[in-house]
C-alpha cells in the first residue's frame, strides 16, 4: 500500500511537468495569481511521491491519509490538476479559459473534480471496515457538504475577486457536474474489486 506502482507515478511526473509549465507560462506573462496556483500544485502533487518515502502512517493517520498512498486516486489527482491549471491558463498563452474566454471550461474541473473528491472521501472510509452501503451513504453526505461549501465559499469572496461572480444557474451546473464525476467515481468503485481496505 505505501509504494507508488510505477505507472502511478509516471502520470504524477507528467501532471507536475505540466503544471511545470504553467508555472513557467505566468512567470513569463507575470500573471501573480497563476505562479502561486502553480506553485501551491507543484508542491501538493509532489507529497504522494516522497511521502512514502519519509513516513509511515500508523493508527488513525493511516486511516485519513490512504489516499496519500493510493496510486489510482493520486494519480486521477495529478490529472485533474494539470486540467484544471492548463484551463486557468492553457500554456504559453494567456488565454484564460475558466474565467474570461470560455467559462463553460469550469464544467470540465467541477466534473474531474467531482470524480477526484468522492474517491477521496471514499477511500478514507473504506479504512474504517465499513460496508459498501455505509461507505455510499456516507461519502455521498460528505461529498455535498464539500462540494456545496465551496460554491456557497466562492459566492461570499465575489465581493473581493470580481471574476469570479456566478449565476445561481452556474452554481447549479457546478453542483450537476459535481454529482456527474461523483456518479462516475461510485460506477468505477462498485465494479472494481479493488477497492477495498488494504
Amino acid at each position: 500500500m505505501f509504494n507508488l506502482s510505477e505507472r502511478g507515478r509516471s502520470i504524477i511526473t507528467l501532471s507536475i511537468f505540466i503544471v511545470f509549465i504553467g508555472l513557467l507560462t505566468a512567470l513569463y506573462y507575470g500573471r501573480v495569481d497563476h505562479i502561486c496556483r502553480c506553485s501551491v500544485a507543484l508542491f501538493g502533487l509532489s507529497i504522494p511521491l516522497w511521502l512514502p518515502k519519509v513516513y509511515t502512517p500508523r493508527g488513525i493517520f493511516k486511516k485519513l491519509l490512504t489516499p496519500l498512498y493510493d496510486t489510482e486516486v493520486m494519480a486521477l489527482l495529478g490529472v485533474f490538476i494539470a486540467v484544471h491549471v492548463s484551463l486557468v491558463n492553457v500554456p504559453f498563452t494567456t488565454i484564460d479559459l475558466f474565467h474570461k474566454e470560455w467559462r463553460n471550461a469550469d464544467m470540465i474541473s467541477h466534473l474531474l473534480g467531482g470524480l477526484v473528491l468522492w474517491l477521496i472521501i471514499a477511500r478514507v472510509l473504506v479504512e474504517f471496515n465499513l460496508s459498501w452501503r455505509e461507505v455510499l451513504s456516507y461519502s455521498i453526505v460528505a461529498f455535498y457538504i464539500l462540494a456545496i461549501g465551496w460554491e456557497v465559499a466562492e459566492k461570499i469572496s465575489e465581493s473581493e475577486i470580481s471574476f469570479i461572480t456566478e449565476t445561481l444557474g452556474n452554481k447549479i451546473r457546478d453542483l450537476v457536474m459535481d454529482s456527474m464525476g461523483m456518479i462516475i467515481g461510485i460506477k468505477i468503485r462498485k465494479k472494481l474489486t479493488s477497492f477495498r481496505r488494504s
